[in-house]
């Protein structure tokens, strides 16, 4: 008797043990979208701004793009250039040196045209959006929205022959290893 007893309160223990956590466990996460792509601003465009609103305060910005441009150039990570091709630290540095052609004209007659070549060092201080690529997953009971970073590309600021601001993403740096094959 005290044996069936014995059993049955074990019996009955885990079956509540069991309950417990069946009860705990979180519905499965359902994925919103596989692949999303956007930039973050990292330095906040207006001095009026609040400093947390489109920036990471300055020495935190300036370790992540330093992380990011150091891991790249020392070979510490795998690179691949913005169509997907892997490249090297000797590439890397290559692109981090921005070569611009430029067609100039004379200012005295005849007034031919000529190229220039212009080479600029990209410094840490260009860099001021991050472009990612991520999954987002979302609870649909808490509406809890998860997102897994799949790939990170620094981007800098540039101008162009005519002045005009343009935004250069240098390299991707992907943190998923199904990636960049899972593009293609």
């Amino acid at each position: 008797m005290r044996r069936l007893s014995f059993i049955l309160n074990g019996l009955m223990g885990l079956f509540m043990a069991a309950f417990m956590l069946s009860c705990q466990q979180k519905p499965a996460s359902e994925i919103l979208t596989e692949r999303i792509q956007y930039d973050v601003t990292i330095k906040s465009p207006s001095p009026d701004y609040d400093w947390w609103i489109q920036n990471l305060e300055g020495a935190s910005r300036e370790k992540l793009v330093r992380m990011l441009i150091d891991k790249a150039r020392n070979g510490e990570v795998k690179v691949h250039d913005y169509f997907n091709n892997p490249i090297d630290a000797t590439q890397v540095a290559h692109i981090i040196q921005d070569t611009m052609l430029y067609r100039m004209m004379r200012k005295e007659p005849p007034y031919e045209l000529y190229d220039t070549l212009v080479v600029q060092h990209i410094e840490a201080a260009d860099i001021l959006r991050i472009r990612f690529l991520e999954e987002w997953t979302i609870d649909p009971v808490s509406l809890q929205v998860t997102k897994k970073v799949l790939g990170i590309a620094p981007v800098a600021r540039r101008y162009d022959s005519e002045g005009i601001e343009r935004w250069q993403p240098l390299y991707w740096i992907y943190t998923d290893d199904r990636y960049p094959a899972k593009l293609k």
